[in-house]
């Protein structure tokens, strides 16, 4: 999961809603009286049924995050802080009482009643699984008085047939814990292994065998700025990772790497592996941004991510693209649907959960080649619906938890009914059209973890064929021989694509001596003959031999820089990127000026598709929709910042005229908005900048540059005032209480202000100030009293005004647009998704909706004066009751 939730400050809130109205009743919602709410909030795909099981939450039990199903059909789930609890589950349309039991493993009735003993003896797992008459348990946590027991995978057994786990055997400690820690397990297609998933907090620990050879580095040319607000400063390569092992944990072998934190993992029909790997939200806008995505986990694969702006290009041959972009959230639960007793379109579909904004994604998995590409379908959504963990129960039916960092936590059971067009039935695995491609990368990666006699030959033929996953699969093979059996034959290749590929091999194995002779081998490619994907595949073997090896002099770096300057600038935006930071780095002739020329006019390639656009997930979380709404309301330019850093460590080749061009960029790129890092990465690329200029000028540049813009910590804008604090998690009672008391003198300047600081003036019109996309509340208090006001700030959702709500509308394909509808006409619904740029409306054609309905659920984030202390409150309060108005009765003297 995101670090957002726990980070963010309480101040980036919506404010979009009416505060202050009558309730609408059911009807106009389109539910029904009486109606479960948590089954209400759900939209589903025709002919699917839900049914809400269980409240852990309302039994003290915790936030489940994980589960399994047992040999005997119970579900066994974890708190994330706590315990493992076993259900017996009633049947689709029983009336059957669940059965649920807290599982004390391996304690007798003397230490339960000990009290100085831990309190638990087994739990805090983010990964369950029942194999080998065995439950294995990811435990994710650092060991403490509550729970001895640290990070890593444990076996429990049930050793005198007594239905109870009484023995822990812990297979292999982790190092490594919290939201980016160890995650999910899962059982391999032979049932013969188990592999494992850790997010990039966790190290990687010894293997006995590395189908990623065991050479990874940083590998990014790219001046490394590190996230400005310290996340994840202290990791290195190569990042989250997955593993597998036998039964009993005795052989351990690294299956790929390169992720930041993916949470689960799944196996299609066809054996093959994939992942759901998340973004860093932060760094939306910025050019190294990666949004959420599903990984197909090959033998010896690599994604690159690496940290601060160092996350590789998914073009760059030495790491694999994904199989589709998601968009951003924060990526929970994937399964696979071979074993539902759905609809056949959903036999080759991976059920992908997003915890941040309560979606379950149908990706539509289709062979290309030796991998996949695939097409996403909104199977269910809610708001809030905080997924954890799912799984096909031996039903047929899709079983899935919400909650996590002890949010309210539910059991829901989704299974298909039926409209009379489809039947509901197991889907049967088939060959399909990529069989044949996968049959040959199978046999490369045959050849990896350790040399094998003929290896080489093999492999090497491959290393030019036309599909990605091949030419990956043969590099690896060739990389985990004696390189003194293959270097000779690298220097001699002369077939460009093959020299590229086997180049890039021997850079990770090879001694920098090599280095001159495989630069002077790679000049021999006829540059205007590659295809654009290879030429950036040549410049990333010139990248990793300048990084590896070190920067060449005399000949061979006059030789390289004659080479590749030609050719720059280049016509598209990814070999710039590329061509840029090489030649920079080189200090070639006119590199500085060829960059400050594209940086004043470059611009962006169209975002890339992902399964969700972020407009659409702006007010299905209003806390992570902020950081969306605030980007798309002045999208910061991705291809002048990549030029803006990649210059910003360039010493020679400088002139007044081209830094006063350079510096004068950063003011502007200011006024930008991108994720919560944006400011600092832009200002900390600046500052490394103004390094390098002559003492006499710093402060002239630092002027220019915007330096004066920029708060003290580096990371955001200076802003105007705001609350003191400290804030509390204010509760209805409390708050009236503390404002009903009359005693000391309102501060109206104070509570004018907190209007602004709190953002409630960004969405509300006071006096004629502020947004208009809520109502205007200088009346307010000649309508509603205090506590009227504070029940609607502090639970929002308990009234919605129809004049304010945003309307889900169901379409066509399945999937939903969350807005506010603003008009419509015969043709088509004009909704406005952003409250930062409410003038900008989507069009919706009519023919493509199913549906429309109110959402009923409040897309203003709850607790808007949880920022506030106790007199602090009272001024907002009395600020609104004045309505703005300094003369007031509540600023009289008393």
């Amino acid at each position: 999961m995101s670090e957002n939730l726990s980070s963010k400050k309480l101040l980036l809130l919506f404010c979009i809603p009416l505060l202050f109205a009558a309730c609408r009743n059911d009807k106009s919602t389109g539910t029904e009286a009486n109606a479960d709410p948590k089954l209400q909030k759900l939209k589903l795909q025709p002919g699917f049924v839900a049914e809400h099981l269980y409240s852990p939450s309302d039994k003290e039990q915790g936030s489940w995050v994980a589960m399994t199903f047992d040999n005997k059909g119970r579900l066994i789930t974890s708190d994330q802080y706590g315990a493992l609890y076993r259900l017996v589950l009633a049947p689709v349309g029983s009336d059957s009482v669940m059965k649920i039991e807290k599982l004390e493993i391996g304690k007798t009735t003397a230490e339960l009643a000990d009290t100085t003993k831990p309190k638990i003896q087994m739990g805090y797992a983010q990964g369950l699984l029942y194999a080998f008459n065995s439950l294995y348990v990811m435990v994710n946590h650092d060991k403490d008085e509550n729970f001895e027991k640290g990070s890593g995978l444990y076996r429990l057994q049930d050793t005198d047939g007594d239905d109870q786990f009484d023995k822990i055997t812990l297979l292999k400690a982790l190092e490594g814990d919290g939201e980016h820690g160890p995650h999910s397990v899962v059982l391999s297609p032979d049932k013969k292994s188990i592999y494992m998933i850790a997010g990039n907090f966790t190290n990687v620990p010894p293997m006995d065998a590395y189908r990623l050879p065991h050479v990874w580095q940083e590998d990014n040319m790219l001046p490394l700025i590190k996230d400005p607000r310290g996340h994840a400063n202290d990791r290195t390569a190569p990042g989250g990772w997955i593993a597998r092992t036998d039964s009993v944990g005795s052989h351990w072998e690294l299956v790929g790497a390169g992720y930041r934190n993916p949470f689960d993992f799944t196996f299609n029909e066809a054996g093959e592996l994939f992942a759901y790997d998340s973004d860093m939200e932060w760094d939306f806008g910025m050019p190294w941004y990666r949004p959420t995505r599903i990984c197909h986990v090959t033998s010896g694969s690599e994604y690159g991510w690496r940290t601060g702006d160092s996350p590789w290009s998914p073009d760059f041959p030495d790491n694999l693209p994904p199989v589709i972009n998601i968009g951003q959230g924060s990526p929970t639960n994937l399964i696979h649907g071979m074993h539902a007793k759905f609809p056949s379109r959903y036999k080759d579909a991976l059920f992908a959960s997003d915890w941040s904004f309560g979606i379950i994604y149908a990706i539509h998995l289709k062979p290309n080649g030796a991998s996949y590409t695939a097409e996403p379908e909104e199977f269910l959504s809610g708001a809030p619906l905080p997924l954890t963990d799912g799984a096909i129960g031996p039903d047929g039916a899709l079983y899935f938890l919400t909650g996590g960092r002890r949010l309210e936590s539910d059991l829901y059971r989704v299974y298909y009914k039926g409209d009379g067009k489809e039947t509901a039935e197991p889907a049967v695995a088939v060959a399909d059209a990529g069989q044949a491609a996968r049959d040959i990368r199978k046999q490369l990666e045959a050849y990896h973890g350790a040399p094998q006699k003929g290896a080489v030959d093999f492999a090497w033929p491959y290393l030019k064929n036309e599909d990605r996953f091949i030419r990956y699969a043969a590099r690896i093979a060739v990389e985990h021989q004696p390189v003194a059996e293959w270097q000779a034959r690298v220097l001699k290749e002369k077939d460009a694509q093959t020299l590229i590929e086997s180049s890039i091999a021997l850079v990770h194995h090879a001694k920098p001596a090599v280095r001159n002779a495989l630069l002077t081998a790679l000049t021999t490619i006829d540059y205007k003959s590659l295809s654009a994907s290879q030429q950036v595949d040549l410049l990333r073997a010139f990248e990793l031999i300048l990084l590896r090896m070190g920067t060449p002099e005399g000949a061979v770096k006059t030789q390289v820089i004659a080479y590749l300057n030609p050719h720059y600038p280049a016509n598209t935006n990814t070999l710039n990127r590329s061509l840029s930071k090489v030649l920079v780095y080189l200090e070639a002739p006119g590199a500085i000026e060829k960059t400050l020329a594209l940086l004043e006019v470059a611009k962006d390639d169209p975002l890339v598709k992902t399964a969700s656009q972020g407009a659409d997930l702006i007010l299905r979380n209003p806390q992570y929709g902020m950081d969306i709404a605030n980007m798309l309301a002045n999208v910061p330019p991705a291809q002048q910042t990549w030029y803006a850093t990649v210059l910003m460590n360039a010493k020679t080749g400088w002139t007044p005229a081209l830094h006063d061009k350079y510096f004068a960029w950063f003011k502007k790129a200011f006024g930008y908005k991108g994720g919560l890092s944006y400011i600092g990465f832009i200002n900390k690329a600046r500052l490394a900048a103004l390094t390098h200029v002559p003492e006499k000028d710093m402060e002239h540049y630092n002027e220019l540059s915007g330096g004066g813009l920029v708060a003290q910590s580096g990371n955001e804008l200076v802003k105007g005032p705001e609350p003191k604090g400290p804030g509390r998690n204010w509760k209805i009672d409390e708050a009236v209480s503390v404002v009903e008391d009359k005693s000391g003198t309102r501060n109206f300047e104070q509570g004018k202000m907190l209007f602004a600081a709190t953002r409630c003036i960004a969405c509300h019109t006071m006096r004629g100030e502020g947004g208009t996309i809520g109502p205007d509340l200088t009346q307010l208090g000649t309508r509603f009293a205090a506590k009227d006001m504070l029940e609607s700030i502090i639970e929002p959702s308990k009234v919605v005004s129809d004049q304010y709500a945003a309307t889900v509308f169901t379409m066509k394909d399945g999937s939903s647009i969350l807005g506010r509808l603003t008009n419509e006409n015969d043709a088509a619904y004009f909704v406005s998704q952003n409250p930062f740029a409410p003038e900008t409306l989507r069009e919706i054609p009519k023919q493509d909706v199913v549906s429309k309905k109110f959402s009923y659920i409040s897309v203003m984030y709850p607790g808007l004066i949880n920022s506030l202390n106790e007199e602090e409150l009272k001024d907002l309060v009395a600020y609104l009751m004045a309505g703005g108005n300094g003369e007031n009765e509540v600023y009289k003297n008393k």
